[in-house]
This record gives C-alpha cells, sequence and structure tokens, in this order.
C-alpha cells in the first residue's frame, strides 16, 4: 500500500507494514475496533465490533448514533490492537509489549438497504462461524433502525513489533528473569442460556 503523510511512521519506522494481506489478517482476528471521529464538543473515541468483506471494513449502530453520522460525513480514524505478548526487560525503561496495530483512515460510505441483510450475516458469522443460518435475521424494522457503515482500507498503516526485550548492554548481566509472556484472546467454556417464556 503505497504511503501517506498520514501513514507514514515516524517513531521505529522499521515496524511499519504496508502489506495488505496483513492488515487482513489483523482485521479478521481482531472482534473490536475503535473509531476516532470529531464533532462540536471535540475528539472521541468508541470501540465498536468491526468485520470485513473484501477491502472493506464494516461497523454498525443505531441510525442516529452521533458516532455513525460523524464518520459518514467526515473523515474517521479507526485503530485495531492485538496483544501478542508482554515483554519484560532488566530494566523498567525497556519493558515493552509485542503488539499488531492498524490505523484505517477515511470517510465511511453507507451499506444500501438492500444489502444490509447480506452484509451483517457475514458479522454474524465472524462473532460464530455458521450462526447466521441458525437464529432469526434482523426484520425490517431492526434494518431501518441500524445503519451499516464501510470503509476502503486504501490509507493504512500496520505497526508490529515482535521478539525478546532488547535491554542496554550492561543490564544483561542482572539476575532477573527477562524474556516475554505470550497473550492471546481465548473464549472460555460456553454458558447456557435458561430462560423460557
Amino acid at each position: 500500500m503505497k504511503k501517506t503523510q498520514r501513514t507514514t511512521i515516524k517513531r521505529v519506522p522499521k515496524r511499519a507494514n504496508y502489506d495488505i494481506q496483513t492488515m487482513y489478517d489483523i482485521i479478521d482476528e481482531a472482534l473490536v475496533c475503535s473509531v476516532g471521529f470529531n464533532d462540536e464538543h471535540g475528539v472521541h473515541v468508541i470501540p465498536t465490533a468491526h468485520w470485513r468483506i473484501d477491502n472493506y471494513l464494516y461497523i454498525h449502530g443505531a441510525s442516529k448514533s452521533r458516532m455513525i453520522h460523524r464518520v459518514l460525513t467526515q473523515s474517521a480514524c479507526i485503530n485495531i490492537t492485538l496483544i501478542d505478548g508482554l515483554v519484560l526487560a532488566r530494566a523498567a525503561f525497556h519493558h515493552s509489549m509485542n503488539y499488531r496495530s492498524l490505523n484505517i483512515y477515511g470517510q465511511g460510505i453507507e451499506v444500501a438497504a438492500e444489502e444490509k441483510d447480506r452484509v451483517l450475516r457475514v458479522f454474524v458469522d465472524k462473532i460464530t462461524p455458521q450462526r447466521a443460518g441458525q437464529i432469526r435475521m434482523m426484520n425490517e424494522k431492526e434494518l431501518k433502525a441500524t445503519t451499516v457503515v464501510g470503509f476502503c482500507i486504501d490509507e493504512a498503516v500496520a505497526k508490529i513489533r515482535t521478539g525478546p526485550p532488547v535491554d542496554d548492554k550492561e543490564d544483561y548481566e542482572l539476575s532477573v528473569w527477562a524474556g516475554v509472556i505470550p497473550m492471546s484472546l481465548q473464549s472460555g467454556e460456553p454458558i447456557v442460556d435458561t430462560t423460557k417464556l
């Protein structure tokens, strides 16, 4: 992907990654993104679930949502961060995290009414594979109350840190544990809803 002024990494630029497949992988693995936008009260960042179809990242929300209105009328910044490990160094200053992050810039495009159901089915199946075919999907009233927004992934940058801690030479002699503690998001044992009406 071509770099722009907004996607040029200045702090540790060697960690920048402009490979589109790497970006897709981050989007597909993550469940939540953070959407940054402006209004008359200042800057806001709101977390929301997301999904991807081809070269578009999608979010959804109430049709009267402030966030939804703003991202359809102005440029927004979407961030995703996955924590892969805690990097424990020998010195406090060099502690870090291994991560994969992604920033996407652009103005949202509203998904047409006739496409909403199809696009939302992909979202449901991302959260739980094949779930859309097992449940009641949204009815006409619910679809009308929901706006789906797509962002073309054409101005974006990933930033990735991997590997062990990097300490000052003299600190390698310290007798303290150092290394990486792997981190990942995992599901627990399902809890059945026993509600019956």
